[in-house]
């Protein structure tokens, strides 16, 4: 693995584990957040295998609010995960980002606050 790809992993990881419970953030917002805008995709591939750690890489999810590891097996155990925490699935299996996406260092309007990673 080069460098820059070990430091954007190091970052997406961080930005995952101060995810709050009930919360979550999507691929594309970690990949850009952790600076690799455009490069969702490679989140998934850093998230993959992290079931078995304390991660909590169940609060990840796809941009238009649903669980994408269906595919990989993981998609019933993650959603139970994130109900769990009191993340609410509409019919469509979609949850409302605009109620439960997180931004660090959120202001009290929601917005996105600087990083500082």
């Amino acid at each position: 693995m080069t460098e820059p790809m070990r430091a954007f992993r190091e970052r997406v990881l961080a930005l995952v584990a101060r995810i709050p419970e009930g919360r979550v953030m999507t691929y594309g917002q970690l990949a850009t957040l952790a600076g690799g805008p455009g490069n969702a995709r490679q989140v998934g591939f850093i998230l993959n295998g992290l079931a078995q750690t304390d991660l909590p890489w169940q609060r990840v999810i796809n941009a238009q609010g649903r669980i994408s590891t269906y595919g990989v097996g993981f998609g019933e155990l993650q959603r139970g995960l994130l109900e769990r925490e009191g993340v609410h699935f509409d019919d469509a299996g979609r949850v409302d980002l605009a109620r439960v996406q997180w931004w660090p260092e959120e202001d009290g309007a929601g917005q996105q606050g600087h990083l500082g990673l």
